[in-house]
């Protein structure tokens, strides 16, 4: 098969706040495959706070190009190969997902068809950024005659996080997540916690920092659902995140694409815990593939590419809350 990757750059229609950063842009790798006159395509959107840039990623696709081989059904091995080389899980997610498309391409159906899986997940949460509770709760209220669910972005340092999340409760009623990025300690996440649970939030996403040893404490105390990210990369994190949270929280970057994210829900799921599909900062054709894993999922945030200016790869079509995936074959991207 031949391989081409190249870096695109996915301008936003307004500054993304979280508690680590802000940003207007961010850059992703396209991968190609050719496969007898048949091109597949993937994305990875490389995660910095794991020292992968779109420049490593696009480096280590062209370094390893070889190991896809030539057949485009090969996953298992393909994914074993990619495996024995440690990092650049948003390059390994790219060649994945490519490959995905060009089966379904070379098959003439949608990838979730090839897999088996349903057309639709649940609907995918919005994503309202960082900023103060007043913002937060006008940016919120125009959000919810589209979105089913929000997910609020907290961790501000300021002592107003719960402010943040009751300002926005005071102008929906719709179901509403917490994303903290890793920003509390144990006394701040038990004390929020609490009252984030009267104000009916699902669940409270990475509260603590990634290993911090009172994660399991905190899963016995929270009145609220504790699901984990940063703590939770590929299947053999799962078995260790039922021991600090009731849920797990999957990214196709982290994981290295859809066959990896498949087996984290279904172990997520044997060991009792709540599956949540996350994504990044995406184009159409990145939250195509997360729209391949959606249906395994609890909670699903696939609002990646409607952060964006102008989507380069579109695909997926928001339907009442729901990223409902293209019918072309493939992931449906072109």
């Amino acid at each position: 098969m031949e391989v081409r990757v190249e870096i695109v750059r996915l301008e936003l229609a307004e500054t993304f706040v979280i508690s680590r950063e802000s940003q207007d842009w961010a850059d992703v790798v396209h991968v190609m495959v050719r496969h007898d006159g048949v091109v597949g395509r993937g994305e990875g959107a490389p995660i910095e706070r794991y020292e992968e840039t779109a420049s490593s990623a696009l480096a280590f696709v062209e370094r390893h190009a070889d190991l896809v081989g030539d057949d485009p059904f090969a996953l298992e091995e393909i994914g074993a190969r990619l495996a024995e080389i440690p990092g650049e899980q948003a390059a390994k997610a790219a060649l994945d997902g490519a490959l995905h498309d060009l089966q379904g391409k070379l098959l003439g159906v949608p990838a979730r068809r090839v897999l088996g899986l349903p057309c639709e997940g649940p609907p995918t949460s919005w994503t309202v950024w960082l900023g103060d509770p007043d913002d937060m709760a006008r940016r919120a209220e125009r959000a919810a005659s589209r979105f089913r669910r929000l997910k609020l972005k907290v961790g501000g340092g300021d002592g107003l996080d719960v402010e943040r999340v009751r300002s926005v409760r005071g102008v929906t009623d719709l179901p509403l997540q917490v994303d903290v990025n890793e920003w509390w300690s144990l006394d701040e996440a038990l004390e929020a916690c609490g009252e984030l649970a009267a104000l009916g939030v699902q669940y409270v996403e990475q509260p603590l920092r990634q290993g911090d040893p009172a994660g399991a404490e905190l899963r016995r105390h929270s009145p609220v659902p504790i699901y984990v990210d940063e703590d939770c990369h590929t299947l053999t994190d799962v078995a260790s995140c039922a021991e600090i949270a009731h849920g797990i929280t999957i990214k196709l970057a982290k994981s290295g694409g859809i066959r990896e994210a498949i087996r984290m829900a279904h172990a997520g799921r044997a060991l009792g815990l709540g599956v949540m599909l996350g994504c990044m900062i995406e184009s159409g054709l990145g939250i195509a593939a997360g729209c391949v894993v959606a249906p395994l999922c609890d909670h699903v945030d696939l609002d990646g590419n409607l952060l964006l200016a102008h989507d380069p790869a579109p695909g997926p079509v928001l339907r009442d809350g729901v990223q409902v995936p293209s019918e072309e074959p493939g992931l449906g991207c072109g």
